[in-house]
């Protein structure tokens, strides 16, 4: 069986505010009608994956689980956290190293954790292999 990754989902209380700043932070398009959940993709209709912003009453009680983990396409990794900052994001957790290597984790306006990593043209490597386990 193999499935698709359509969207990556955050529960959040403002999803307009929240679908805002990833929007800033990923240069992709903010998507909402009337319906409350708020998408950001690359252009409609997407493949995905999306981010997918839904509003909830609770707030967020603990750390992620799950978060993603960005490099940047063009530029450094230290000039995307800057605008990520800017951008309304708060630094956790500094994790480079004097060699250059490491990542930075940081929490968007309602707390959900990511982190950056340098981009490749910053590592140097060519793009890893895919394989498929079991086969």
């Amino acid at each position: 069986m193999s499935l698709h990754l359509h969207n990556i989902t955050f529960d959040c209380a403002d999803a307009r505010a929240l679908a805002d700043f990833w929007s800033r932070l990923v240069g992709w398009n903010v998507y909402y009608d009337d319906d409350p959940e708020v998408l950001v993709a690359p252009h409609f209709p997407h493949e995905g994956p999306g981010l997918l912003f839904i509003p909830v009453p609770e707030g967020k009680t603990a750390k992620n689980r799950v978060h993603l983990d960005l490099s940047p396409e063009h530029g450094t990794r230290d000039e995307t956290v800057k605008a990520a900052v800017q951008a309304g994001a708060s630094v956790l957790g500094d994790h480079r190293k004097p060699d250059g290597s490491g990542w930075v984790t940081l929490a968007d306006p309602e707390g959900n954790e990511f982190c950056i990593e340098r981009g490749v043209a910053e590592r140097g490597l060519a793009a890893p292999r895919a394989f498929r386990i079991g086969s």
